[in-house]
């Protein structure tokens, strides 16, 4: 029986006594005391909502979906749900940063924006050079909503990156009552997490809160942890005319990762292989037999060995498996925000934002022998960012018209060093993944890079009439980067620009009634360079290879035109959206031989990209108690231009007609949510198809290899009960248990961890994670 068939087999059968109930008469809903306090609220109360109102297509999920996760869970995973939306990670929380990707229509995470309450994170990529993760700018339970534009964001949207689309998060106000809020969870693995926060109440024209979370997520396989510490504090002072909001948000995340695997990796070692981090003479032994095979080398001299020229069992290579690798990064961001109106009409805002980074990304490197004689060494892309930016918007309502404008500027200097340190140690090895490291033995490139950002955007809104209103304006944007080499190495220096002060939208409105709307909107965006040694850069290729790609690289673009039809009648509320997207220059990036060694990029520019698509959302409110949400979309997306050799002419690779790298043709969601007198459960399927890694797809000539992963629908579910009662210890006091990955689905879930290759296989996937289990316990007081 087809995976998809069993899960809803299985779904259907879970809350059939919930069908039950929701025929019968609902009670008066149950409200959880302090809801905006941390605790999941009311389910009955909440939707989707698929931006009624917007020129373009959008869709939010409130604070109440964001609450029914399990504690600690990025707030990516809440939106997987929505149309259109590809969300993958390794764990269950969707927290480990290295394993976390999400696209939409076809368009990957650094081709798309992001922002926190207005704040750019960048393109929020694992090795980012212009901003942070979600998951680090800010707990996850003080997230108030999270809304996705699948095609087009604002025009006023602090993002360079937003070719296919933005994803916005806003933190929740602090609440107006005094309370006192703190979950625990405890589940598989050893997984604990704690969250407590504290809300002054109204005090006069000012509230506040501030907030603390710990989490210490167990490894589902090998052996290592991912932990993180957070803290957020957020004031508002409101005034009649002038209300001022500022934060601070600080994080320290340190996780061991996960193998990257392959597809003959999984064939003959299984999904379940890991980094050895529990055995260090073994991943000596493996390094030994590697050198003593000529399959490594490095610049340090290899002491002779016995190890002799035969892997251990199972293993045969020595990419198959590596003793350990980790991620640790440590941020500070803060903002200050003055908005007020300055005459009937007129209102502004201006922002001020900051934000430091330092980080670490690890591994023990076979690859490279340490100077005090073990033929492994500790190996690090080492990160600093300090970036300030300022963000200003007026609007003006004179009529029929309501104009907008917007600004925004940010200087980022980034810092970005590959560094060696020495390993001692038989049985144990001297320094661990999850330490910052000092004093290294090698420093192979160490770079600065400087990233100036200045955009502007100007937009009207006129109502033709009560039912029918037309948008249209433009932005434009100015990015200049530099780079600088602070010790000598074969990384590019230099500088490169790109500006386009005409990027225009376009939009029509037409209300049928109060529930029943049409919409189409037309939009142009580029995604700038970005400023790094590596991933995409410029920079990130040899000094050779950039000046004779300088003069011809040209930024990605995208022609965005979309149209749909917003509905609602009795119990159903939904969207059905069609798309087409013209991607011109598109950029993509290779290396040679194993992801993680880190070789120097080969930038190509693949031509254009053809996209086009429909999506479709629907909520049905079976009953006041009883919700089913559903999603389902289709993606089109192919290459336009094979490689073609810029000497000879000749065709290099065939990429005319295929499919994009890790763009699934379906996407599915359905989602069942019941919530009854403090009783509630849920249950999700998520689907997606076939999805390559290969930009040729694994057919270039007569060379054929299988260079995709299959289809899988996973389910998660839980079940939860919150008390009221006028006892003050159970007042507020709530209880849930959550499965993920119900069915204990063996399945590939990161697709492109270590990048793309144009052909064959590659170590650049992670597997998901299997059934795991946890319980949380919440009170709010």
């Amino acid at each position: 029986m087809p995976i998809t068939i069993r899960a809803a087999l299985l779904l259907t059968t879970a809350f059939a006594p919930a069908l039950v109930a929701a025929a019968e008469p609902a009670a008066e809903p149950a409200t959880a005391a302090n809801s905006d306090n941390g605790a999941a609220g009311n389910e009955a109360e909440e939707v989707t909502v698929y931006g009624r109102g917007q020129v373009r297509s959008v869709a939010e999920i409130g604070r109440t979906d964001i609450a029914q996760l399990t504690p600690g869970s990025s707030p990516l995973k809440a939106i997987e749900k929505l149309p259109g939306v590809n969300f993958q990670s390794a764990d269950a929380f969707g927290a480990y940063e290295w394993a976390v990707r999400i696209s939409l229509r076809g368009f990957n995470q650094n081709q798309l924006g992001f922002t926190l309450d207005g704040i750019p994170l960048g393109d929020m990529s694992y090795g980012n050079v212009n901003g942070l993760h979600i998951s680090r700018a800010i707990i996850s339970d003080n997230i108030g909503k999270v809304q996705v534009s699948q095609g087009a964001g604002a025009l006023g949207t602090a993002s360079t990156s937003n070719l296919g689309g933005t994803i916005e998060f806003f933190s929740r106000t602090p609440q107006d009552e005094f309370g006192i809020a703190a979950n625990g969870t405890y589940g598989s693995n050893r997984t604990y997490r704690a969250y407590l926060d504290l809300d002054t109440g109204d005090l006069g024209h000012f509230k506040g809160s501030l907030s603390y979370a710990y989490l210490n997520a167990g490894k589902y396989k090998g052996v290592g942890v991912q932990r993180a510490h957070q803290a957020n504090a957020k004031g508002v002072l409101d005034f009649d005319t002038v209300k001022v909001t500022g934060f601070v948000n600080f994080s320290d995340r340190k996780e061991q990762d996960y193998q990257d695997l392959s597809l003959d990796q999984i064939a003959h070692l299984g999904y379940e292989n890991d980094n050895i981090a529990n055995n260090f003479p073994l991943a000596l032994q493996i390094a030994q037999v590697a050198a003593n095979r000529g399959d490594v080398g490095g610049f340090i001299p290899r002491k002779p060995n016995t190890a002799g020229t035969t892997y251990p069992a199972p293993y045969t290579t020595v990419d198959d498996v590596y003793y350990d690798a980790g991620g640790l990064r440590r941020d500070y961001l803060t903002g200050l925000k003055v908005e007020g109106e300055l005459a009937p009409g007129l209102t502004a805002s201006v922002q001020g934002y900051y934000h430091n980074n330092k980080g670490q990304g690890s591994w023990f490197t076979p690859y490279v022998a340490s100077p005090s004689g073990n033929d492994l060494s500790f190996r690090t892309t080492e990160y600093n960012i300090n970036r300030y930016g300022v963000i200003g918007g007026i609007n003006y309502v004179l009529g029929r018209n309501s104009f907008a404008a917007t600004t925004w500027f940010e200087n980022n200097d980034f810092k970005q060093a590959r560094r060696f340190y020495d390993v001692g140690g038989t049985l144990v090895p001297t320094t661990t993944a999850l330490t910052y490291q000092s004093n290294p033995f090698f420093t192979q490139w160490y770079n600065q890079f400087n990233t100036k950002t200045f955009q502007f955007s100007v937009a009207d809104t006129f109502a033709l009439t009560d039912k029918f209103s037309v948008t249209a304006g433009f932005k434009g944007n100015s990015v200049k980067l530099r780079a600088t080499q602070l010790i000598p190495n074969a990384l590019a220096a230099g500088n490169i620009k790109n500006e386009d002060y005409f990027q225009p939208q376009a939009g029509l409105l037409y209300k049928i009634d109060s529930l029943n709307e049409v919409y189409a909107n037309y939009t142009e965006n580029q995604r700038a360079f970005t400023a790094g040694a590596t991933g995409g850069s410029p920079f990130a290729t040899t000094q050779n290879g950039f000046n004779a790609i300088r003069s011809q690289l040209r930024p990605e673009t995208s022609r965005t035109g979309e149209g749909g039809y917003r509905f609602g009648f009795g119990p159903f509320r939904g969207v059905v959206a069609v798309y087409y997207v013209d991607f011109s220059n598109r950029i993509i990036a290779t290396s040679a031989g194993a992801g993680i060694v880190g070789n120097p990029t080969v930038l190509a520019n693949a031509g254009s990209v053809r996209s086009y698509g429909v999506e479709t959302g629907l909520t049905w409110r079976v009953s006041p108690a009883f919700t089913v949400t559903g999603s389902y979309s289709y993606n089109d997306s192919t290459y336009r231009k094979d490689i073609i050799d810029p000497v000879t002419g000749a065709v290099i690779y065939q990429l005319r007609g295929k499919t994009t790298v890790d763009t699934p043709h379906h996407i599915g969601n359905i989602e069942l949510a019941y919530d009854r007198d403090g009783f509630y459960a849920r249950g999700n399927l998520n689907y997606m198809s076939k999805r390559y890694f290969s930009y040729t797809n694994g057919r270039n000539f007569n060379v054929m290899s299988n260079d995709s992963v299959p289809d899988h629908g996973v389910v998660d579910a839980k079940l939860g009960y919150r008390f009221t009662s006028a006892k003050r210890a159970l007042n507020g006091l709530g209880i849930e248990g959550s499965v993920t990955n119900l069915l204990d689905l063996s399945y590939v879930s990161t697709v492109g961890s270590n990048g793309y290759g144009y052909i064959g296989d590659n170590q650049t996937l992670l597997s998901g994670a299997p059934r795991q289990f946890f319980v949380t316990v919440s009170k709010t007081f």
